[in-house]
This record gives structure tokens, sequence and C-alpha cells, in this order.
């Protein structure tokens, strides 16, 4: 093995936490190493995960709406056994552009990439065993795991990737199924769900919680059943345990629940979460350990219990989004370098991609009332905006959550059309400590669903606790 090549920082996995790592280390003019096992850059993100998924998605909500548009004039509809490859003929396009974007990224900014399968040698080095079989060795003061996750398989669900299939290979089927037993409630488990019920898959979900996203505001996930619910005859089943799942042999896979009942459908997909991806990593070289759910434990800037290693995305668990995992990146590389952490890494909103979208920021009334004892909420229906009446999204909603006095913006939380772009006039508001006024004071364009929060900020000052006076009008009170 050839001497180790030193950088100031590795990290390990190229995915969005990975990339704002590499990125913001070498924006400090740091010399970085990227390390990826693919020959691509972009991690399980771009090439099965959030890229495709959201593709797919795209063309379910296209046609969903064509169906809604197009009611009187023309009829929408999907032949039959239509494959799911012609719903995404667009995916090689999206993935190849946001990969060769993700690339000029990092040569542009003179980070250095390493293809290989990389294990920990001791806390500041690491060996890259390339395809080829080749290995060498690299070394830095700081090093950052952000290597992504694979599915969770429980022993009673034989994966087969044909007829059982995992949240890596559910877009590998060949023809759209008829109908899906979905095990899970989370994000993904809700996403996919959502999108095969909106292309006229009867879809079943399944889990042991009551309610699906059950960390979300209550109100947010019963609207999203009950949209769900509204879809191609599909249910979500609650506070269930399944017992065994099998294929038939013949036509059917077969889901027995705890109670008795067995489900019959032509698919199975199998979203109950996910598992670090450090198999590979030999992390105990390092002087790690992983937690009893397989994932490294950190502390709030992302760092392990060994100072020089980091750990971002995925492989420190919930919440697992994109945008939390891109934040984690660049809060790892700038504690790392002793730069300050900025205001943004405070104030990360959630963008849920079911049909319709769910996103959600700050804090909910429930941890408001904790907090401080009362909230003062307003709320605005779509059905109550122009522009949802025009465009045929009139089931969203938005929720404002204010502090005791209805003054200071402390959460948002949107269902609808368009959530995951609508919570971005939250962000900033929460970023700038705005006042609930600024909704109302300031002009929306018309008609836009933006108007929803002027609408749910009226209501909270409307609630707003009547002012105080110090002036007694009566002067014998005063004496009394």
């Amino acid at each position: 093995m050839s001497a180790a090549e030193r950088f100031e920082m590795i990290v390990i996995g190229s995915g969005p936490a990975g990339q704002k790592a590499a990125i913001q280390a070498v924006k400090a003019g740091r010399s970085v190493l990227l390390v990826e096992r693919d020959r691509g850059v972009g991690g399980a993100c771009v090439h099965r995960g959030t890229i495709p998924s959201k593709t797919l998605r795209e063309t379910a909500s296209f046609l969903g709406g064509m169906k809604e548009r197009g009611e009187g004039v023309f009829e929408v509809h999907l032949p039959e056994q239509v494959k799911v490859a012609s719903l995404t003929t667009r995916l090689r396009r999206v993935i190849d552009a946001h990969q060769g974007f993700i690339s000029r990224q990092l040569d542009r900014n003179q980070i250095v990439t390493a293809h290989g399968r990389a294990r920990f040698l001791g806390p500041k080095e690491i060996a890259v065993r390339t395809i080829q079989g080749e290995e060498k060795t690299y070394q830095a003061d700081h090093i950052v795991v952000a290597t992504g996750s694979t599915p969770r398989v429980p022993p009673n669900v034989p994966i087969d990737h044909e007829h059982i299939l995992d949240s890596d290979s559910i877009l590998s089927v060949n023809y759209l199924p008829q109908s899906l037993v979905v095990l899970g409630g989370g994000v993904i488990a809700s996403e996919y769900a959502s999108i095969f019920a909106s292309l006229g898959v009867q879809v079943v979900m399944v889990d042991k919680a009551p309610r699906p996203l059950a960390f979300l505001d209550a109100d947010l996930s019963e609207r999203f059943v009950k949209h769900f619910e509204g879809l191609s005859g599909s249910s979500y089943l609650g506070s269930q345990e399944v017992k065994e799942v099998r294929w038939d042999g013949v036509s059917a896979v077969e889901t027995e629940l705890a109670d008795g009942t067995t489900l019959r459908s032509d698919k199975l997909l199998c979203a109950l979460g996910r598992i670090a991806n450090v198999a590979d990593l030999d992390v105990a070289a390092a002087g790690l350990e992983v937690t009893s759910r397989g994932l490294l434990e950190v502390d709030d800037f992302c760092r392990t219990a060994v100072q020089s290693i980091y750990a971002v995305g995925d492989v420190i668990g919930p919440p697992a989004l994109a945008s939390s995992s891109m934040e984690q990146g660049r809060r790892a590389a700038r504690h790392a370098l002793n730069l300050p952490l900025g205001k943004g890494s405070e104030v990360i909103p959630a963008g849920i991609y079911t049909i319709p979208e769910i996103s959600t920021i700050g804090l909910t009334e429930d941890q408001v009332i904790e907090a401080q004892g009362s909230a003062i909420c307003g709320e605005s229906n779509f059905s109550e905006l122009a522009r949802a009446q025009i465009a045929f999204c009139t089931d969203g909603h938005l929720k404002l959550v204010a502090d005791a006095q209805g003054r200071r913006l402390m959460g948002a939380q949107i269902f609808g059309d368009g959530a995951t772009e609508l919570i971005h006039i939250a962000q900033m508001a929460l970023l700038t400590d705005s006042d609930i006024d600024l909704f109302i004071e300031n002009i929306f364009n018309f008609p836009t669903l933006a108007e929803a929060y002027r609408v749910a900020a009226l209501e909270i000052v409307r609630k707003r606790p009547a002012p105080v006076s110090n002036l007694n009008p009566n002067p014998m009170e005063r004496v009394l």
C-alpha cells in the first residue's frame, strides 16, 4: 500500500449531505477529497431516491390535474398494462442533467474525487478500494461520513424485487399494478402510496401507527388520509402488525395481519424505514460504534464520539430529508473548521412530496402551547382562494402558528399543491423575526395561492387578546 495522500477534509459519500460538506469546506479554502463508491456522483438521491420518485410523482400529478381540468371537455385515462417506464420517460434526462450539474460544481470548486469503497484505518485515515481492486490510503484532520442508507427489510418480508419490492426497486416494475399494498406510514411510504393511488392503483397502506406521518401536526396527517382514501378506493389500515408476507406463486402477494386479515395484491412495497450504509466502513477501526438501530450517534454539530469524525444525512437517522441533510453537511463542515454556523441552521423546512404536497417549518401548535402555555393560530382553506378554484387545487390548507399574543410567527404547516414552495414565505418570516402583521400589510399577487398567508394572518389578528390599558377612567376606583 502506497503512502497516504493528505487532505484537510475527507467526505465519504456524494449525496446531498456530502456535497454540501465538501463544497462548504473548499469554499473556506481547505483541500477536500470526496469519495463515492458509485461510478457517478449524487448518491442514492439522484439514482434511486429523490429524483426518480419525484419524476414519477410529477407525471402522476400532471395526469391527475389533466383529468380534473378536462372534465366535460375531454377524457384522460391510462391504458391497461401501462409500463411504469413510460411514465418516467424524462427520468434519464433529469438524472443526467442533475448529475452533470453536480459534477461541474465539484470541478469548478476543485474538489478531488475518488471512486471506490472506503473503510476506516483509524480516526484520521481511510483506505479506498477501486472497482479494479486497487487500494489507496488517505489522511485528513476531519472526516465526514455521508454514506446514506439502504431499505430496511424485516425478516417476515421476503423481498424478491419482482412481486415484493423495496423503495429502491419499486420503480423497476414493468407494468403499473392494479393493486398495491404498502407497508409503512413514513415519508417514503406515504409518497409512493399517494403517487400510485393517483395513477389509478388501488393502494392499501398498513402500519403499526394509528395514523401515517405521525410526526406531523395531526391535522396535516388527517388531511392526507382523507385525500388518499378518496383516490381509487385506497385505504389506510393503522395500528396493525404484519405477521407474514408471501407470494402465492401464481398471481398475488398475500399479506397476513396479526388480527387474521389477509390482503391480496398484485405487488407489495415494503417501506419500513432505512438503515445506515456503514457495514463496509469498519467504523470500529476508527473507534466508533453504531447504535442499536444501526445509526451513528452525533451531537448538535453532527460530530460523533470521535472528535475528528462527523456524520450527516441518513446515517444519523430522522428526519433523513434532502433539505435537512444538506444543512447537516454544511453545519458539520463549518463546525469542524471553526466557522460560524449562521442563523439558517435553526430554521429548516420539511417537504413531503405526497399528492398533494405537505410542508412544515418551525413549531406546531402543540409545541408552542407546551413552551408558552398557549398559542394563537390562523388558518386558510385553498377553496377560498381564486387561484385554487382556477387551478383545480382546492383541497389545500395553510395554518400559521403564532405566540400567545398573536404577534410573532412560530411555525407554519401547509397541505396542498405547491406546499413545498409556499413554505419558504414562512421561512423568510421566521428568519427575520417578522411580525404576523407582515402578511397583512404587504400585497400578494392576485390570484395566487400565497394569498393564503394573508387570510390566515387576519384570523390571528382577530383572535388577539384585547390590549390592557393602564389608565383607569374612574378615579374613585383607584382610591378604593
